[in-house]
């Protein structure tokens, strides 16, 4: 496998994880595929005749040298599946990303103590004090921070680990140039000097909605455990929760007050068998 070729295809905005999938099968050294015209490509590939275009399109415009050296130009490193840099936990879930762009440490992704987090956009203060509570501890023992650097409980989560010193690793729903939302450019940045930014997208994608269902596979896939902090029954967090649970990995959630709307995921969670967590220890005392 020729992984300039792979991160070249994998730039081709519109092509799916399914459809990158069919092409690495077919074509395992990625050699023929850059000799097809639009209709063997959709053919071979199985496309549609838009995506087939695209990426045709994608092939004569550009090449693996410029990508590449575009990347080194904004300090991105990219890692494939076949690469020895790549989380080795994210390689076992069921459709682990082709590549992964980031900026920072890979090895953060490689530790044995990580933890990833989730919860509401807008939390309660008693909910960020029963977070902090958790995982601050956690953070003095060295376990690593894992989030989506979205607002709310994710930022928190991502703070609390920089104003430690301590290393956090966040998951973007976006190219790491077009970092969301944008607010946390800043803290995108620390991260980065303190952990590692990393993201599935090419470096200029800007968000779009169905992206961060994607990315929630990749923060529950990095770690062997979730821990949801305030969600609501109808939101990503009980997403990323479900997709924790499907790839083998332990749930856990702080319980809130009945009386708040935003506690309602977390205690739904409990209901069914989510790991009830009250302090660190709740955590620490597991056997992963």
């Amino acid at each position: 496998m020729d992984r300039e070729r792979l991160i070249f295809l994998h730039h081709c905005e519109g092509l799916t994880w399914n459809q990158l999938k069919s092409i690495v099968a077919a074509d395992p050294e990625l050699k023929s595929v850059f000799s097809m015209d639009i209709c063997r490509l959709r053919m071979s590939f199985r496309l549609s005749e838009q995506t087939a275009k695209r990426l045709y399109q994608h092939m004569k415009q550009y090449n693996s040298t410029y990508i590449m050296k575009n990347l080194m130009r904004h300090s991105i490193s990219a890692v494939t599946i076949f690469d020895k840099d790549y989380p080795p936990l994210l390689k076992s879930i069921y459709d682990p990303p082709w590549v992964l762009y980031g900026k920072g440490d890979w090895t953060v992704l490689n530790r044995d103590k990580m933890i990833s987090v989730v919860g509401t956009r807008n939390p309660s203060k008693q909910g960020k004090q029963a977070l902090q509570k958790v995982l601050e501890p956690l953070i003095d023992d060295n376990w690593i921070v894992i989030s989506g650097l979205a607002k709310g409980i994710d930022t928190f989560a991502h703070e609390l680990s920089v104003q430690n010193n301590a290393l956090t690793a966040a998951v973007l729903g976006s190219g790491l140039l077009q970092i969301y939302p944008r607010e946390n450019r800043d803290l995108a940045k620390k991260i980065s000097e303190q952990g590692i930014v990393i993201s599935e997208f090419s470096p200029q994608v800007t968000p779009k909605r169905w992206h961060f269902p994607l990315r929630n596979r990749i923060i529950s896939g990095l770690s062997r455990a979730t821990l949801v902090a305030e969600a609501r029954t109808k939101s990503g967090s009980l997403i990323t929760a479900d997709q924790a649970l499907e790839q083998g990995r332990d749930v856990f959630a702080i319980p809130g007050s009945i009386l708040e709307e935003c506690a309602n995921g977390t205690n739904f969670l409990i209901q069914n068998g989510a790991k009830l967590v009250m302090s660190a220890e709740d955590i620490q005392n597991e056997s992963f």
